[in-house]
């Protein structure tokens, strides 16, 4: 005959529940404390449109006749409003729209208005080079290269500056190369 021990039996199954509820505590406070990664950033969906506005300051242009600023006896600012539609995360095309104003003593117009489209192409760490053609109201055509740097990138919104460098022909003016400054919001 066998002679179980209640006592014996008793005591190894309460070390089994314990350790039982000990696991399943423990990985229950270990889970607990484990938060899940955030999902990775959407990739953006091409082609993708962003738009921009900023305000183009012309510093300085020279011609045959020397260099003439922007500051000298005269004010001119452009308000330049852009379409990028970009292809892919390399490339891009770009409308952009400047009506430039003038002003001279104490008065100002509309002294010209500039058709800018262009190639956006990124290179890195917010810098994209944009190569551009112009079209300007006044009789001049020309190109100009643009080298646009993202100075603050929100989540829906960011701030850039750029350094255009016009470089214009005809209207029986003499060939010119200039430098201006932009700065702006792109969205």
């Amino acid at each position: 005959m066998v002679k179980l021990n209640y006592m014996n039996l008793n005591l190894q199954f309460q070390k089994r529940v314990a350790l039982l509820l000990f696991l399943s505590s423990a990985s229950a406070v270990v889970s607990a404390q484990t938060t899940p990664l955030p999902p990775p950033p959407a990739p953006h969906v091409y082609p993708r449109i962003t738009n921009a506005v900023g305000i183009v300051h012309p510093i300085v242009s020279f011609n045959s006749d020397g260099p003439h600023t922007n500051f000298d006896n005269s004010y001119t600012a452009g308000l330049a409003v852009g379409l990028n539609i970009w292809k892919s995360a390399k490339v891009g095309f770009s409308f952009e729209f400047v009506p430039f104003i003038h002003a001279e003593n104490g008065t100002s117009k509309m002294s010209n208005f500039l058709f800018h489209p262009g190639v956006l192409f990124p290179v890195g760490k917010g810098l994209t080079i944009v190569g551009r053609a112009a079209f300007e109201t006044s009789g001049r055509y020309g190109v100009t290269p643009v080298f646009n740097k993202i100075v603050k990138k929100n989540k829906h919104s960011n701030y850039y500056v750029a350094v255009p460098v016009p470089i214009r022909f005809g209207n029986n003016r003499p060939n010119s190369i200039g430098a201006a400054f932009q700065f702006g919001i792109g969205f």
